[in-house]
């Protein structure tokens, strides 16, 4: 049994010149947060809008839910839902005269004033839109997503512009979608945002596919190595540490000293060597790879805001 529920093969869109989308192939499989990262200008939003049936590509094949995101445009949205990057509504239009306009939508939905009660927006039922903070507002959207039951959920850069607090809101969010049985889709160029939610992730880079997994099988294949950083009192040879098996690199920086290790154990002998020293410790930290670490490795760029 095929448990995907998105099927896409060598996706094309362009914008005459440019090839916002370049024949991309991947699938996201049900109950799953499936992450597609990379910088603004990637091709994020304009694949979650092919996929969502809100743009017509140029070549290739989707499916959604068995349905054709072109053809079958009007059944596969009374099954989706989707927040826009850009979605606004009315200044002066109330939270309760927004989601009953969007209820209007659907033949099938939830009740959302529960709805409203779970996203912590009840008791701004009455509130203008324009009155709502940088949060409420991404609850909002979510909300209008939310309201025909939707059996897969799309979610363009959500956290994109909020703070760490309300970002870290959102989050949970999420994961409480996940845990009602939604899939969700999600696009983000936040890479610790991916790491966090995403199941699978694949990573875009100029409308192309670059790489697809995990978030730890991706860093344990493109994050390089682990980096242990200390300063100490005294000094030592320069490569002292070189010796110890699974140490790659050293390197003085700042008055501190920087080195990759490949293994575990590198770290246990680096301690060890440093309590040999008996130099007097001022810092010691360790720091693993990251997502971000992959998609520069990958890509060779840094990521753009």
């Amino acid at each position: 049994m095929n448990s995907n529920v998105v099927t896409v093969i060598d996706l094309m869109k362009h914008y005459g010149e440019v090839k916002a989308v370049d024949g991309i192939t991947f699938s996201v499989k049900k109950g799953e947060i499936f992450g597609i990262v990379g910088p603004n200008g990637a091709g994020k939003t304009t694949t979650i809008e092919c996929l969502a049936g809100m743009r017509k590509y140029d070549s290739g094949s989707v499916n959604v839910l068995d349905l054709n995101p072109v053809t079958d445009s009007k059944l596969l949205k009374e099954r989706i839902g989707l927040q826009q990057q850009e979605s606004e509504i009315p200044d002066r239009l109330k939270i309760s005269e927004a989601m009953l306009l969007f209820s209007s939508f659907y033949h099938k939905v939830l009740d959302w004033t529960d709805l409203l009660k779970q996203l912590n927006l009840w008791e701004k039922r009455d509130a203008y839109f324009s009155s709502l903070s940088g949060g409420q507002k991404k609850r909002l959207f979510i909300a209008m997503a939310l309201i025909g039951d939707p059996e897969v959920v799309f979610l363009d850069e959500l956290t994109s512009g909020l703070d760490p607090q309300a970002r870290r809101s959102i989050w949970e969010l999420v994961k409480n979608l996940q845990e009602q049985g939604r899939t969700i889709v999600l696009s983000t160029h936040y890479m610790d945002e991916a790491e966090k939610l995403c199941d699978r992730i694949a990573i875009i880079d100029s409308g192309k596919l670059v790489a697809l997994d995990s978030p730890s099988n991706l860093i344990s294949m493109y994050g390089g190595f682990t980096r242990v950083s200390f300063s100490v009192k005294g000094k030592f040879p320069a490569d002292f540490f070189a010796r110890i098996p699974g140490v790659e690199s050293t390197k003085d920086a700042d008055d501190k000293c920087i080195i990759e290790v490949s293994k575990k154990s590198a770290i246990v002998e680096i301690v060890k060597a440093l309590d040999g020293l008996n130099q007097g410790l001022d810092s010691f930290q360790i720091q693993a790879a990251t997502l971000e670490d992959v998609f520069l490795n990958i890509t060779g760029i840094e990521v753009r805001d």
